[in-house]
């Protein structure tokens, strides 16, 4: 085994690879970039260097500053994680021929799964079942339509060497075609370096199921069982679990034979990932080989209570996989989600900032985090906006579901806005409870799974309850400093001189401004809320726990109050509000906002659609941007003229920068 490994990678796998590294006794060296100088990876690793501008083309993708820190620690190894250099074969060679070993397929092998045409031609030979469709060198736009009208319609136009659900576009039309062609040709130029796609046909209604596999230097090659992923947006993987409650007996071994024949293929070592599309009748096809460790490893390891790090570094240092097939044991069911500091009713703009608030579930046998940053961190505009991995394991899938809505109530994100309540829908959607979710879903509904334009009438009072408790309890810690601590007037509960006075409460909730009106005091109030009046009585707030009776009826709910911000959560859905002044002046800048198309976040301009004394009509594309690995779509928000336009293709852009203007 090594003595001492390189980490070339970031954030939560950086994290991940340390902690099995530390069991075994090895010593960890992390690389960062400017951007990452007091990242978690950089504090827990034995060494840090620093490789480069944050810019990922000038730090992680820099192979030869990596293999420079690697020669000058006398490193022995490298594990690139995922994502950045880990599928890039000629990293991977240029590790070996510095003599030192890679964690991971060899260039050559990478190279073969490399291009998704060559894959498919590759594993149509091996007789591993391929969907339809048209992998060849011809790119010419008359060719590729010609190909799309005999493949039959709806296709799928793929970047040949993308991943990762970039550069990937669903035609169900001929006239569509061109359209969808360019845009997947311009994406996967911009994320690949390369503008080649294939097509294929479009399996309606699919699962996406995948198959762990791991081969070794001497021949022998196994597979730990399927990972669904069928729960996806935009191609971009949502919840997984294992086993998939979709596969019988009879498909899931069909199908770990073809994982295990596809490994044979091209003759693999170290960890990978067969993914294939399920079509409803059972027919499954080969989609592509993941020649790395994926994100959502940690499934497999709570089913098989096996570290696939560990495997990983064993393989790589030569010795044969520790398990024989039908050594393998699988047992109970296991569930991942991922935190993104995103908003999911903005489309799921991807976020950054300072994590004022990071709380998560306490570890325990059926609750893993795993982590890339702690409360005070940064998350960057460089790279992806991923802040935990929660993982739950229990004996059976109900059981699981449970653990980790239990999880999820435990969630608390403060600063950038995350997806925690867009997940916490998601695991109480009957689509996912009753196992049926394929991978188009959530796209054909999302509105299903995004937050109720008005809050829930109960947490909002609950969340208005909450905050007149904890004002008087303020007020009686500052009263209980002054000079006279017994003077009513030093307290803030509503008393007034022969009555209960009135208090006038403001709170910001997506973009709307919620008023109430509170009588009462000590946790007995009357709160008339839109024309409506209900009884709150017997309120207590102790230990982070609301109980309170609403209108008669007695309720619990978590509650924290942080500053202006308060949240409440009642078991199966939260409310985040931010206290306003109850008094406030009108918007300085009135309409303009409607003549104004912004940037929501930094990024680069790709495209841009219109020009001065252009007509567009409410909703036409104006610009694209590409910001934390995606095209945003600027809309104008309203029929009109173009007044001007402020930026060119290939500029970057700061947040809140005015890229184009419509006439008044």
């Amino acid at each position: 085994m090594f003595d001492t490994l390189l980490i070339a990678n970031r954030g939560e796998i950086a994290c991940r690879v340390i902690r099995t590294a530390r069991r075994l006794g090895i010593r960890t060296i992390a690389v960062f970039s400017e951007a990452d100088a007091d990242a978690q990876h950089v504090r827990l690793a034995d060494e840090a260097h620093c490789i480069g501008g944050p810019r990922p083309q000038d730090s992680y993708l820099r192979g030869d500053a990596i293999l420079e820190v690697a020669r000058r620690t006398g490193a022995q190894a490298i594990h690139p994680g995922y994502g950045f250099l880990s599928e890039n074969a000629d990293f991977a060679d240029a590790v070996l021929a510095a003599g030192i070993a890679f964690v991971g397929p060899s260039g050559a092998s990478m190279r073969k799964m490399g291009s998704k045409a060559g894959a498919k031609d590759l594993m149509a030979a091996a007789g591993v079942p391929v969907v339809p469709g048209y992998t060849g060198e011809d790119q010419s736009p008359d060719v590729l339509q010609r190909e799309a009208d005999r493949i039959g319609y709806p296709l799928m136009i793929k970047a040949a060497h993308g991943g990762g659900g970039k550069g990937m576009r669903i035609v169900r039309s001929a006239g569509e075609f061109a359209a969808n062609l360019q845009s997947c040709q311009r994406e996967a130029a911009n994320a690949f370096g390369r503008d080649r796609v294939l097509l294929e046909r479009y399996i309606e209604h699919p699962r996406h199921i995948e198959i762990q596999v791991f081969g070794d230097a001497h021949g022998r090659a196994i597979h730990l069982g399927e990972r669904e992923c069928s729960a996806q947006r935009r191609y971009q993987k949502v919840l997984e679990e294992s086993p998939s409650p979709f596969l019988t007996p009879a498909l899931r071994a069909a199908m770990g034979a073809a994982a295990v024949q596809a490994a044979h293929a091209i003759d693999y070592a170290n960890a990978g990932t067969v993914e294939f599309i399920v079509g409803q009748d059972g027919g499954f096809y080969f989609m592509e080989i993941n020649t790395r460790l994926q994100v959502e490893h940690p499934v497999t390891e709570e089913v098989t209570g096996l570290d696939l790090v560990e495997w990983q570094l064993r393989i790589a240092a030569g010795e044969p996989l520790p398990l024989a097939q039908d050594e393998v044991v699988q047992r109970g069911h296991a569930i991942e989600v991922r935190l993104y500091a995103e908003d999911p009713d903005a489309g799921f703009l991807p976020g950054s900032g300072t994590l004022r608030t990071l709380r998560l579930p306490a570890p325990s046998r059926h609750v893993r985090v795993d982590a890339g940053v702690v409360e005070g961190d940064t998350v960057t505009i460089f790279y992806d906006p991923m802040i935990a991995k929660l993982i739950v394991w229990d004996e059976d899938r109900p059981r699981a579901l449970a653990r980790l809505r239990e999880a999820l109530a435990d969630c608390e994100i403060d600063g950038p806005k995350s997806n925690i309540g867009f997940l916490e829908r998601l695991v109480r959607h009957p689509a996912v409870t009753g196992g049926s979710i394929d991978t188009g879903y959530l796209d054909r509904h999302l509105d299903e799974f995004l937050a109720p334009a008005q809050a829930q009438a109960s947490l909002l009072l609950a969340a208005a309850t909450v905050a007149l408790l904890a004002a008087e309890a303020d007020a009686r810690e500052r009263a209980s400093g002054s000079d006279d601590p017994t003077s009513p007037w030093a307290s803030a509960d509503g008393w007034r001189l022969g009555h209960v006075g009135a208090r006038r409460l403001a709170f910001a909730h997506a973009g709307r401004r919620i008023e109430l009106v509170a009588h009462g005091h000590h946790g007995d109030y009357r709160l008339d809320l839109d024309d409506a009046s209900h009884a709150i009585a017997g309120a207590r707030w102790r230990d982070g726990v609301l109980s309170a009776r609403i209108d008669g009826a007695m309720q619990r709910f978590a509650a924290r109050v942080d500053g202006d911000t308060v949240l409440v959560h009642d078991g199966n859905a939260r409310l985040r509000l931010a206290s306003e002044p109850v008094y406030r002046r009108g918007d300085a800048e009135g309409g303009a906002a409607e003549h104004r198309l912004r940037a929501p976040m930094p990024g680069r301009v790709v495209l841009v659609q219109a020009a001065a004394g252009d007509a567009v009509q409410g909703g036409d594309v104006v610009l694209v941007i590409e910001a934390m690995k995606m095209e945003l779509a600027l809309k104008a928000p309203r029929d009109g003229v173009v007044a001007e336009v402020r930026v060119a293709v290939g500029e970057f852009v700061e947040a809140d920068a005015i890229l184009a203007a419509l006439e008044p």
